[in-house]
């Protein structure tokens, strides 16, 4: 008798692709949809030289004086001094201009100069994550992380949920106040290493990062690249709507801390829980700090100093991007003034200096760590591309505006959520949707009798709904770098996208009905 006869037959399993493989796939859709999607655009609106230019679908370029009269006559309800002032500096599409166009496919060939061209737009943000990598990979040679990390865990015995507790809290406010997303890439190689020892997984890390920022970000109250800017768009003031706005955001980030709680804790007690538990061990020998090898652990007064120097790179980031208003450019320099500090402190000492070869290498790794993750940032920007370039998506920004006309309101703004929840996916910058779509849909608020403000709060609850998930966002460069599937982290996410859409659909009813 064959004796495999009796053994249970393999079932078939569906494997989620790798965030690469999601993309290019994504791309090859996207290139696809413009052979069918109908071609069109509208005009353009742009600042500078002093003046005020539009350029229309076919082409053509009118010059214009910056003066509110000439806003008005463009049917553009903007402060002309937005303009001049720099606040919107991306171009506004003008309303009632829409156009159809010849169809613009792209060719196949467009699947892979996309990819580099949107790699090329985000070499900002991709020289930001290398040096940050490099930092990184600079403190844990100097075996500092592993010395910390023991002495932190000793006092937060039994009290290890603060930790994500004022974490989560932390990003949620910069989401709120500042808009951080790409900048909390910075926090994961020093916290996953340290919730790994508290015996939680990669979710909780993602958790308490993305997911804390995000929510802020979603129930923005003052965030100058979001809210700020589509409230300048749509031709009112970022104040209006602020009470609804801060409770929502007090409500959102209450309900997400005890959602954290309750995984962390499950987790904790039972590791087999883990909605990532099938990839535990890569996981944790990725992040965990143990090794084979015996390491001095003494938290000596030099790892102390390249702990607060390496803690100091963060809080001057943060100072710099509320305070200055700096970019990519400014905060990948003050990491590597950093860096270069402690790369001196770690390569001379006469028990623990490296040398100056085993530093510059610690560096060039930690960079090299980072790699797959910034290429993951450029080819989500491709998929734009290929759309604007297409023609498409104003064409699915102008029939979206249709669908809405006319309807009554607490209908119409639910619809205006939706509606943003899906141009989510394809325009997936905050201010770069609020200057294409506002100045088109919150005209539309004037039709059903219901201030502009809550369009404009729409607009956050839909597109950051998605953004938890869309591939196009910054979901797929934070799996990358935790090495999680995608599938793992849509089990886990998908109740809070349930809580936006149903919680800020409440909420804007709520604002109609009172407005």
């Amino acid at each position: 008798m064959d004796a495999t006869a009796n053994q249970p037959k393999k079932k078939w399993k569906l494997k989620m692709p790798g965030a690469f493989t999601i993309l290019f796939f994504l791309t090859v859709i996207s290139v696809f949809l413009t052979w069918f999607v109908p071609a069109g655009s509208y005009s353009k609106l742009s600042y500078s030289n002093d003046h005020l230019q539009v350029v229309a679908p076919s082409g053509k370029k009118t010059v214009y004086p910056a003066t509110q009269a000439t806003l008005k006559k463009l049917n553009v309800k903007i402060d002309v001094d937005q303009f001049k002032s720099g606040a919107i500096s991306k171009p506004v599409s003008v309303p009632g201009t829409y156009k159809r166009l010849k169809q613009h496919p792209m060719s196949l060939y467009s699947i892979f100069t996309s990819m580099v061209n949107g790699t090329m737009q985000a070499v900002d943000i991709m020289i930001f994550i290398f040096v940050l990598g490099g930092l990184i990979g600079v403190v844990k040679a100097s075996g500092a992380f592993e010395s910390g990390l023991e002495a932190l865990t000793k006092k937060s015995k039994g009290k290890e949920f603060i930790l994500v507790f004022m974490v989560a809290v932390l990003l949620a406010f910069g989401g709120t106040l500042c808009g951080i997303e790409e900048e909390a890439v910075a926090f994961y190689p020093i916290l996953a290493p340290v919730f790994i020892a508290m015996g939680y997984d990669s979710i909780v890390v993602v958790g308490a990062i993305f997911l804390a920022s995000s929510i802020g970000t979603t129930f923005s109250i003052i965030n100058p690249f979001q809210v700020v800017i589509a409230s300048n768009a749509a031709g009112t003031q970022f104040t209006q709507g602020m009470t609804g706005r801060i409770v929502g955001f007090t409500v959102a980030v209450i309900c997400l801390l005890f959602y954290l709680h309750w995984y962390a804790r499950k987790v904790q007690k039972d590791p087999s829980f883990s909605y990532t538990y099938e990839d535990k061990e890569k996981f944790d020998e990725m992040w965990s700090m143990d090794s084979s090898e015996e390491k001095d652990l003494t938290f000596t007064i030099k790892k102390r100093i390249i702990l607060i120097l390496f803690a100091a790179s963060f809080i001057i980031m943060i100072w710099g991007v509320m305070a200055k208003g700096w970019a990519f450019p400014e905060m990948a320099s003050s990491f590597l003034l950093i860096a270069v500090i402690i790369m001196f402190l770690t390569c001379f000492g006469h028990k623990d200096g490296l040398g100056e070869y085993q530093t510059t290498e610690a560096f060039s790794n930690g960079a090299a760590s980072l790699v797959g993750v910034s290429l993951i940032i450029g080819l989500a920007r491709g998929i734009n591309n290929i759309l604007n370039d297409g023609y498409i998506s104003d064409t699915i920004l102008y029939q979206s505006s249709e669908l809405v006309r006319h309807m009554s309101g607490s209908v119409f703004i639910i619809m205006m959520m939706l509606i943003f929840f899906v141009l989510g996916f394809i325009v997936p910058s905050s201010s770069g949707l609020a200057v294409l779509a506002m100045p088109i849909m919150a005209p539309l608020a004037d039709t059903v009798h219901i201030p502009r403000y809550i369009v404009v709060t729409a607009y956050q609850f839909g597109q950051y709904a998605m953004l938890f998930l869309a591939p196009t966002g910054l979901v797929m460069a934070t799996l990358q770098m935790l090495d999680m599937k995608y599938s793992h982290w849509v089990r886990f996410v998908w109740p809070v996208v349930a809580f936006v859409l149903i919680f800020g659909g409440g909420v804007l009813v709520t604002e109609v009905l009172i407005g």
